[in-house]
Formats: C-alpha cells, sequence, structure tokens
C-alpha cells in the first residue's frame, strides 16, 4: 500500500496557501489523463509494444539480437521451472501489466498461483506481478531504473530483476517496506528467487548458450524424478 501521508510532495502542498486551487488543478489532470487511457486502452493492438506511463503513450522500438536473446533464455528458464513445479504463470514482453496509474509491457512477468487461477483465455490486462523482469536497452534504462522502479516497488511487485544484456549482468532486488534497497550487480554465480521457490537461475545461463541449455536440462530432469 502507498503511503502517501509520507510524501514529501502532499506535505508540501499542504503547506500552501494555494491548496485548494492545486486540488483542482490535480483533478482536472487526472481527469484529462483519465480520458487518454480510456482511448489508449480502445486503440492497443497485438501487434504493438504500448505502455501507458504518466500519462504518455510510449511506443517502443524493435530490440537487438542481444536483448531478444537474453529474454527469451531467461524466460525459458523460469517458465519451466514454474510450469514443472506448477507454481503460476510466467508471461513474456507482450503482457500488459496494470498499475494504478501506469499500463506496462515488461520483458519478463511471474505471476503466483494465486493471481494466475484468475486469468482466461481472455485476460488481456493483468494483475500487478509477482516478479518482473526488465532487460535493458538505451531507450528504455531511465524507465527502468526511475519510473517503474519506483512503481514496481510502491505497488508490491516482489522482486524487481534488472538485466543488462550489454554488461552481461543482472540486479535482483528484493522488496522491503515498499522500496527496493541497493542490490548486487551479478556476473557470475547464482540468483535464488524469494517469490519462486527454489528457482536458482545461473546469471550466465542468460547470456550463454551452453550455460542455457546445460540449466533447461536440469530442470527437465528435476521435474522427471
Amino acid at each position: 500500500m502507498v503511503t502517501a501521508m509520507k510524501s514529501p510532495v502532499l506535505d508540501a502542498m499542504l503547506q500552501s496557501p494555494v491548496l485548494p486551487e492545486l486540488i483542482q488543478e490535480a483533478q482536472r489532470a487526472m481527469g484529462r489523463e483519465h480520458l487518454l487511457r480510456e482511448k489508449f486502452y480502445a486503440d492497443i493492438t497485438p501487434e504493438h509494444k504500448w505502455e501507458f506511463i504518466q500519462g504518455e503513450i510510449v511506443m517502443h522500438s524493435p530490440a537487438t539480437n542481444r536483448h531478444l536473446l537474453a529474454t527469451k533464455r531467461l524466460f525459458i528458464l523460469m517458465d519451466a521451472f514454474v510450469r514443472v513445479h506448477r507454481l503460476g504463470v510466467v508471461h513474456i514482453e507482450k503482457a500488459m501489466t496494470s498499475f494504478p496509474r501506469n499500463d506496462y509491457e515488461p520483458d519478463v512477468m511471474f505471476f503466483g498461483a494465486v493471481k494466475a487461477a484468475a486469468f482466461d483465455p481472455g485476460t488481456l490486462r493483468f494483475p500487478i506481478p509477482d516478479l518482473i523482469v526488465e532487460v535493458l536497452s538505451p531507450s528504455t534504462e531511465a524507465r527502468d531504473r526511475g519510473i517503474k522502479f519506483q512503481d514496481y516497488g510502491l505497488h508490491g511487485v516482489a522482486e524487481y530483476w534488472i538485466v543488462d544484456p550489454e554488461a552481461e549482468t543482472l540486479e535482483a532486488f528484493r522488496l522491503a517496506a515498499d522500496a527496493y534497497p541497493d542490490t548486487e550487480r551479478l556476473s557470475a554465480g547464482e540468483v535464488v528467487s524469494e517469490t519462486i521457490p527454489g528457482f536458482a537461475l545461473p546469471v550466465r545461463a542468460i547470456f550463454d548458450e551452453a550455460e542455457n541449455l546445460a540449466a533447461l536440462r536440469k530442470i527437465l530432469a528435476e521435474g522427471n524424478r
């Protein structure tokens, strides 16, 4: 839950002699944003990757091969593990998740069994995920480390992983209260998820095909026991 009363912005507004005018302008702005968001919902199509962020419609550019491979490799391992152990659902890229103000299409999302049970074949807008992965690109890094980092934390995304396909690193942020404390930037070893029980991801398996196949074989072998 967002603790609005602790916001320095709100504190400043409450101390202002023009508080009524500020509230009225904020209400007008939110009204305009609501209408734009409704139009966004009416216009979105499966062919494009669009997001609605702070009142703006963001259309994403095509991704590089490096970005696509990192996303695919991570998704393959997470999806296989979750399916083998029946822990929920993992979606990739085109799935849209709706937050109170914004709509995002993260690179990878995990929903635990409770949330996943509510999905049906026609679900188009998904609830807030339990774990989100964003794979950085030059055009998205500012948002991935900025508004998304803040929004995901404020609205209860238990884990937020940031993958840098160029530097070949992974940062796994775990929620504390309503924010993500600093974490280590990993280039080797394993990252162990606290949200997906038992899931340990070799970092190199995101960036190296042989490592990815070895990790996938291990997951599938465990599922056959």
